[in-house]
């Protein structure tokens, strides 16, 4: 999705004052993630179509995105995501983030119990968007901060680069994709890996959908599942539900990493979305926490950040999120 502009002369004075205050009290060394209980070795994996957990079981991720890179003060958005149902965080991150800050928000999300997906947000719109940087950028940014994921495979997924290509020439998708896989694999990161479609994430060429096979194929670890994001190319439940298929009877993993109920490119079929995810085991994110601006303000799920006040977006993602997630079973009593 097409993010609004951060101030960030403004914002950049009062994130730092933030940062420094919270990185005065105690905290893990940079690049560990403190010992919380014996979350098991093997981490999320592919199985076929689905997610599964390291003994096998499906895990259905069910969650909302939090802009963190643009909202660093923000850090009790992680506890009212779990409050309000969900079992698994897409945090932003953006290239300026230090392995240390990757490091408290694997922290946040193992002490809340959430799935922990990170994404470097700076490749949106590549080829399209001036600034987004390419998906081998993204892979030096994941082989930088690696050391502060180590040995958090269990709960952490690594989004390789957030809608990496625009809606121009995307016939280097499936190369750039599997050359940011390799380099991560060479250095040692065995986590899930998430792959955002291009098309600002849509899809709209298809070109993930015939691609996906050889990109995963090509994973030494084979453990890669592919992103798309529905907005407005996914306005009616045809659309949705003939997507969703294509990698469904192809064998090949899929979440939805992104939707809203409309966007500026449209109405979107986000009831289809919810209600097709659940009757076929795939994955939803929905698009976003709070903090959208630009005109976008309606895809905030929280007004101000503030769990007590969700919108009516909010209210329905929410809703179906505590009617269908389950907490990673790494998490339960029994597996600490």
């Amino acid at each position: 999705m097409r993010k609004p502009t951060v101030i960030a002369a403004i914002m950049g004075i009062v994130l730092a004052l933030g940062l420094a205050a919270y990185w005065k009290q105690p905290h893990t060394a940079p690049g560990a993630v403190p010992a919380m209980g014996a979350i098991p070795a093997a981490g999320l994996h592919v199985r076929g179509a689905d997610v599964v957990e390291g003994h096998g079981e499906p895990f259905v991720m069910r969650g909302i995105s939090h802009p963190y890179a643009w909202y660093r003060e923000r850090t009790a958005a992680f506890a009212d995501i779990k409050r309000l149902g969900a079992n698994t965080v897409r945090v932003v991150l953006t290239s300026d983030v230090t392995a240390r800050e990757v490091a408290g928000i694997v922290e946040r999300c193992r002490n809340e119990r959430l799935v922990c997906v990170l994404e470097n947000h700076d490749t949106t719109g590549y080829g399209e968007r001036p600034g987004a940087i390419t998906l081998d950028r993204a892979a030096a940014f994941w082989t930088a901060v690696a050391p502060s994921l180590h040995g958090t495979e269990a709960f952490v997924v690594v989004n390789l680069g957030n809608e990496p290509y625009g809606n121009g020439d995307t016939s280097g998708w499936a190369r750039d994709t599997s050359a940011a896989i390799a380099t991560l694999r060479a250095a040692g990161v065995r986590h899930l890996l998430m792959a955002d479609a291009p098309n600002w994430g849509q899809d709209l060429s298809k070109t993930m959908q015939q691609h996906a096979a050889a990109v995963l194929a090509q994973d030494p670890q084979h453990n890669t599942v592919f992103s798309v994001h529905m907005y407005g190319v996914y306005d009616t439940a045809a659309k949705v539900t003939d997507y969703l298929d294509a990698f469904r009877t192809a064998g090949l993993p899929l979440v939805v990493g992104e939707f809203g109920r409309r966007h500026t490119d449209g109405p979107v079929a986000a009831d289809a979305i919810m209600r097709e995810t659940r009757t076929r085991g795939i994955g939803y994110l929905g698009w976003s926490w709070s903090g959208n601006g630009g005109g976008v303000e309606y895809l905030d799920a929280a007004e101000a950040f503030d769990p007590d006040r969700l919108t009516d977006w909010g209210r329905t993602l929410f809703a179906d999120i505590r009617a269908t997630a389950r907490e990673l079973g790494a998490f339960t009593p029994a597996s600490r």
